[in-house]
């Protein structure tokens, strides 16, 4: 996966939302004002990653599973969020996947009422998340 693709897939979520709050070079893509996702677009290292939001119980097997997936940056110490390299070891359907997860659990944060709300938009359309 490139950098353009992980882009398109992060605007591929319903009512996705792409903004700069960080720096010109940090793309971030929330929903309902949310993060759930951010990745740099000129990386120190060279190695592009996308921060993902994450289950912890599901941190934990992931970052045993791939070299490419570690600790979020930029995020603390924490299971919520991990780096995954786009051009690693990581499968590209499972980095959507992640994207996806990302999403949900962003969502299942909200308040009840937002929830409903975003679920209600996913309604109205013919899309996925």
């Amino acid at each position: 996966m490139n950098v353009e693709e992980l882009r398109n897939h992060c605007l591929a979520i319903k009512n996705a939302e792409e903004c700069t709050p960080f720096a010109d070079d940090v793309l971030v893509y929330k929903i309902m004002g949310k993060m759930f996702a951010f990745f740099l677009l000129n990386p120190k290292d060279g190695e592009h990653l996308v921060v993902l939001k994450c289950d912890p119980e599901k941190t934990v097997e992931l970052r045993e599973r791939y070299n490419g997936i570690t600790k979020g940056y930029y995020t603390g110490n924490n299971l919520l969020w991990n780096s995954v390299y786009i051009q690693r070891d990581v499968p590209d359907k499972l980095i959507v996947e992640l994207i996806e997860h990302s999403v949900e659990e962003v969502v299942k944060k909200l308040p009840k009422k937002k929830q409903e709300e975003y679920r209600n938009k996913l309604d109205n359309s013919n899309s996925k998340i």
